[in-house]
């Protein structure tokens, strides 16, 4: 299955959400009617009794009182369902808040929180996704790890300090890979919105216990809400019944399918294996004690909850099912960890802080197209045409050993100024500096009047090592970096878009890689300093995104060429790709009708549209990249960015060819 029919599979179960919830509201707003109904026909009956009426005959239809149900259960739920799912507006870092979580310091020297950072640095370079943001859940004991956000561009892995403590770098790997794999498989927006109403159906308890207090006005008539309360409660038993039976239906199998990804990615399955077996092993096993564990259990890694009565109802398949499925030769046995065995992990996160892995041999370097290599001797790898859709999305272990070689040979003063948001912006300006020496100083001192004297410096500073790895690593840089950019308070943001919007332009032209660059840097920061609600999908058809599509092959073909006949051939090579109607003009546009403005805005629409789509205009994207039968780095890195653009993420290209 590749990535974008496990974006459509994601948009399939969002419509089983849908239809689970609708179902679950019918239910209870006929529940909520027939209690209604004796209620108020028992309270009704005992006043007519009381002034010697006659007693009113009961019917089982009621229109006023069905009416007042179901307003009451629609309004409660709707309404509880938008105040949650607006408060997790802000992605994955308001997920980790609910739970307590620590942002980890990136300069951090626990050597625990640092083997954490490494491995997801790690993850991040190979599946070509920005850095997200790293939590550290303190309070909890047990082995467990959750991956949350609307996109890539919020996102944040949040995983338990007895995680961190107890498991090896191979295991954590492992652990980690999963949960990258539910970042790639559309999964993180699937559980928020999930969070959101199974909270809109818990809150009839919350109504009911506020009823239950209720005082009539008047002290000789029957009050009826203290009853009806204790009939809400109830039924907020069953509204935790459908929360969890919802929960199940929606992340059981889909948990199988990201230990199966993680394995795929990491090619360790012994890695993933051993974490699932210390669950098992470990005493805390992935409990959790946080008040909202119930509310956000589907999302994690392990069953935090503990042994469901019912196993329809567990969120998470048990764990020696899990094991099995990745390790068939398990003896299905979990001795007791030893105190010995804990001391290994420790010793060994320690190593990894003193003595960071060596930077990568040059003889490697030529095959996977490393950092650390003199420009002169490099070798560029090749890259068909037919290995950029299969990368979408499937990081493999080869594009995991790159990853790691990469950052391992990457300087020390570009890792660190990655990891500092202030450092971060200015390794964003050197990226962005131009080769011509006088340009460049006029480059800097415009950077001192709109950021600061210290950016100035510090861009200048980064530059010469920034050009002799700019080529292989521009996105991998920018990745890393933006995980450290959303960490800049609003008015450095305000300073910093300023300041990288002119930069652009400021040789008098803005190429195409530098637009896409900074539009990724932007997009994916919009969540922080934007706006926080995420993209809904607006296009299913490609018709009224033709001209949008044509934008983008036409902007590519004059990028690769300043040749008329050459320009129009590698337009001619990607067009049919899109498969576009019959009736669309799909026609080589001037090469104004496709600077930047244009490019701005088909982007931005493009980027709602259904996977489909975007897997069509990425593919003819590439051939006409590749029209003359090779694609070169740059090229691949300019593919690369577009599709990030999209929310498509890809792996570096060139790896293991």
């Amino acid at each position: 299955m590749d990535f974008f029919a496990r974006q459509d599979q994601a948009r399939r179960k969002t419509r089983w959400l849908v239809a689970y919830f609708a179902l679950a509201v019918v239910l209870l707003i006929v529940s909520v009617y027939f209690i209604s109904l004796v209620v108020f026909s028992g309270v009704q009956a005992r006043q007519h009794h009381a002034y010697d009426e006659a007693p009113v005959q009961f019917a089982l239809w009621n229109p006023e009182i069905f009416l007042g149900a179901a307003v009451g259960v629609l309004a409660v739920i709707f309404l509880g369902s938008a105040y949650k799912t607006n408060e997790l507006s802000a992605g994955g870092s308001a997920v980790a808040t609910l739970m307590g979580g620590r942002l980890v310091n990136q300069t951090t020297n626990d050597p625990n929180e640092r083997k954490l950072l490494n491995v997801v640095e790690e993850m991040s370079i190979a599946a070509g996704v920005p850095m997200p943001q790293v939590y550290v859940l303190n309070e909890e004991r047990g082995i467990n790890a959750f991956a949350a956000g609307h996109t890539t561009g919020d996102a944040a892995i949040g995983v338990t300090r007895g995680a961190i403590e107890m498991l090896s770098r191979d295991e954590l790997q492992g652990v980690i890979g999963h949960e990258f794999s539910h970042i790639l498989n559309g999964d993180m927006r699937l559980n928020l919105r999930l969070i959101g109403i199974i909270f809109g159906l818990l809150c009839l308890a919350t109504i009911g216990r506020i009823l239950l207090y209720a005082r009539s006005s008047n002290s000789r008539e029957k009050n009826p809400l203290p009853i009806l309360g204790l009939a809400l409660i109830a039924l907020g038993a069953i509204g935790v019944f459908f929360g969890r039976l919802i929960q199940a239906a929606v992340s059981r199998q889909r948990e199988f399918l990201a230990d199966a990804s993680a394995v795929q990615f990491t090619r360790n399955p012994g890695g993933l294996s051993g974490a699932l077996q210390k669950i098992g092993r470990y005493s805390y096993g992935s409990k959790l004690e946080s008040n909202h564990a119930p509310d956000l259990c589907h999302m994690f890694f392990g069953n935090g909850l503990g042994v469901s009565l019912f196993g329809a109802m567990a969120t998470h398949p048990p764990i020696p099912d899990r094991i099995r499925a990745i390790d068939p030769a398990w003896d299905g046995k979990f001795p007791p960890l030893k105190p010995e065995q804990m001391d290994t992990v420790r010793r060994a996160a320690i190593a990894e802080l003193e003595h960071p892995r060596p930077p990568i041999p040059q003889i490697l370097g030529a095959i996977l197209g490393g950092a650390a290599m003199d420009e002169a001797t490099a070798k560029p790898p090749v890259i068909q045409t037919s290995s950029v859709l299969p990368n979408l999305g499937q990081p493999t272990p080869l594009h995991l050993r790159y990853a790691e070689q990469l950052r391992a040979a990457l300087p020390e003063n570009l890792k660190a100024a990655a990891r500092d948001p202030l450092a971060a912006s200015a390794l964003v300006y050197a990226l962005l500096l131009s080769p011509d020496e006088k340009l460049r100083g006029e480059q800097i001192a415009g950077i001192a009047g709109r950021a600061s004297d210290s950016a100035a410096r510090q861009t200048a500073a980064l530059f010469p090592e920034v050009a002799t790895v700019a080529k292989r690593s521009r996105l991998p840089l920018v990745n890393l970096a933006l995980g450290a950019l959303r960490n800049l308070t609003a008015e450095q943001f305000k300073r910093f878009a300023d300041t990288l919007s002119w930069l652009s332009g400021s040789d008098g032209k803005v190429e195409l890689f530098e637009f896409v660059l900074q539009k990724i840097v932007l997009r994916h920061l919009a969540s922080k300093f934007g706006d926080p609600r995420p993209a809904a999908i607006q296009y299913y058809t490609l018709k009224p995104l033709v001209p949008d599509c044509v934008v983008i092959l036409s902007a590519l073909a004059h990028d690769g060429s300043n040749d008329p006949n050459e320009i129009q051939k590698a337009f001619a090579a990607g067009a049919p790709y899109l498969r576009a109607p019959a009736d669309g003009p799909v026609e080589l546009l001037a090469r104004e009708a496709c600077g930047v403005a244009p490019l701005e805005a088909s982007l931005n629409r493009l980027a709602l549209a259904v996977p489909i789509i975007k897997r069509n205009l990425i593919e003819a994207s590439a051939r006409v990249v590749g029209a003359d039968g090779v694609i070169l780095e740059a090229e691949a890195e300019l593919l690369r960015a577009i599709a990030d653009t999209l929310d498509c993420p890809m792996p570096p290209l060139g790896v293991g060819e």
